[in-house]
C-alpha cells in the first residue's frame, strides 16, 4: 500500500558551488547565518564553516517492506522476470547481437526430408539433362538405315522413301513417322522401326500379300485381297498365282470380292498349286488346280476350316486306278471327293 506520511526533509550542509545568497533571504527550511553551529544540523556536520552558503534539501521516503507472498506467488514472479529477461536478449531493439540469440538443434525428422528433398531434385534435373542430350544430340543422328521384310519392294526403295529421317536424332523417329513416308508405297501394310545407336535405324517391312493375278492388257496385275494392284508381270507361269477370271474389270466389284476372300484364306503352299478361280455367284465360287482338279469351294463361309480340310485332302496320297477329279468342301464338315 502506498504509504501516508510525507516526506521529510534535512540539510545536508551545502551550498551551490560559487552561488552567493541576498543577505535577509533565506530557503525553505534553511537555518540562517547567526545561528549557532549545531542547530538543526545532521550528525558529522558541525565544525564546517559558514562561509560555504546555504544548505541543500534533500527529501527521503521510508521504503515499505513488500507483503510477504505465498511460494507459488515467489515462483511467478520469478518466471516473469526469466521471461522479461530473455525477451530482452532476443529483442532486436535491445542492440544485441546474434551470438545472445538461443538457438534449438533442428528436428531430424525435417532435416532429413529436406535432404531427401535436395537428392530427388538433383536427380530430376540430371535425368532431364539426360533426355535432353539424348533427344537434340547429333551423335545419336541417323547415319544409315537397313531394311528387312521386302520381296515385292527392294530396300533400295524403301530406304529412298525414308531419306528425310538422315540426319535427325533417333529419340526423335517413330513408328508413325515411318509409316507416313512409306504410304506412297501401297506395297506396304505396316512397318515397324527400331532404333540402333549411335546413328542406325532398322525397319522392318510388312508386305500386303498378292493372291492372285488379274490380266489387264498385255500384262498380268498381282492384286492382294482388297484388290490393290501391287506388281505386274507379262509372264504369268512366273508367278505361283492362279488367275482370276474376267479381267481387271472385275476388281472391286462383289465376285471378285467374295473369290479374293477365298484366296485369302488358303495357305501358301495350296494356293501355289490353283491355275484359277471363278465365280458364278457369291455362293459358287469354284477353283482349279494346275494338274486339271477341280475344287467346289461354295461360299466364304467357315473359309478357315474349309481351307484346313482342303489342305488335309490334297496331302492324301493318289489312287491310280480311281483318280480324284472334284473336291467338294462347300460343306467342310461332310467333304467329299469323286
Amino acid at each position: 500500500m502506498p504509504s501516508s506520511r510525507r516526506p521529510t526533509y534535512a540539510s545536508t550542509g551545502r551550498r551551490p558551488a560559487g552561488g552567493n545568497t541576498p543577505a535577509g533571504n533565506t530557503s525553505a527550511g534553511s537555518t540562517p547565518a547567526g545561528n549557532a553551529p549545531g542547530r538543526n544540523q545532521r550528525p558529522g556536520t558541525a565544525g564546517r564553516d559558514a562561509g560555504s552558503g546555504p544548505d541543500v534539501i534533500s527529501a527521503s521516503r521510508p521504503v515499505i517492506d513488500p507483503a510477504p507472498q505465498s511460494p507459488k506467488e515467489e515462483k511467478k514472479s520469478r518466471f516473469a522476470g526469466r521471461k522479461k529477461e530473455s525477451s530482452a536478449e532476443i529483442s532486436p531493439a535491445s542492440g544485441g547481437t546474434a551470438g545472445n540469440v538461443l538457438a534449438f538443434p533442428e528436428p531430424k525428422g525435417k532435416r532429413r526430408k529436406r535432404k531427401v528433398l535436395a537428392v530427388a531434385a538433383t536427380l530430376v534435373a540430371v535425368v532431364a539433362a539426360l533426355l535432353a542430350a539424348a533427344v537434340f544430340s547429333p551423335v545419336l543422328a541417323v547415319n544409315t538405315i537397313s531394311v528387312s521384310g521386302t520381296r515385292l519392294l527392294t530396300p533400295a526403295q524403301v530406304q529412298a522413301a525414308l531419306e528425310p529421317l538422315r540426319g535427325k536424332p533417333l529419340p526423335q523417329i517413330t513408328d508413325e513417322e515411318v509409316g507416313r513416308l512409306l504410304e506412297p508405297l501401297v506395297q506396304v501394310k505396316s512397318v515397324s522401326a527400331e532404333a540402333r545407336p549411335p546413328s542406325g535405324l532398322a525397319v522392318e517391312v510388312r508386305e500386303r500379300v498378292p493372291v492372285a493375278l488379274v490380266k489387264q492388257g498385255e500384262q498380268y496385275q498381282l492384286v492382294d485381297v482388297e484388290g490393290i494392284q501391287l506388281a505386274a508381270t507379262d509372264d504369268p507361269s512366273s508367278v505361283s498365282l492362279p488367275v482370276i477370271d474376267g479381267g481387271a474389270g472385275t476388281i472391286g466389284k462383289e465376285l471378285f470380292r467374295a473369290t479374293a476372300e477365298v484366296l485369302g484364306a488358303l495357305p501358301a503352299d495350296v494356293l501355289a498349286k490353283l491355275s484359277n478361280a471363278s465365280a458364278q455367284s457369291v455362293d459358287a465360287v469354284e477353283l482349279k488346280l494346275v494338274d486339271g482338279q477341280t475344287i467346289i469351294w461354295g461360299n466364304a463361309g467357315e473359309k478357315e476350316l474349309k481351307a484346313k480340310v482342303l489342305a488335309a485332302l490334297l496331302k492324301v496320297p493318289a489312287d491310280p486306278k480311281n483318280p480324284v477329279k472334284v473336291y467338294d468342301v462347300s460343306v467342310p464338315r461332310h467333304p467329299v471327293t469323286r
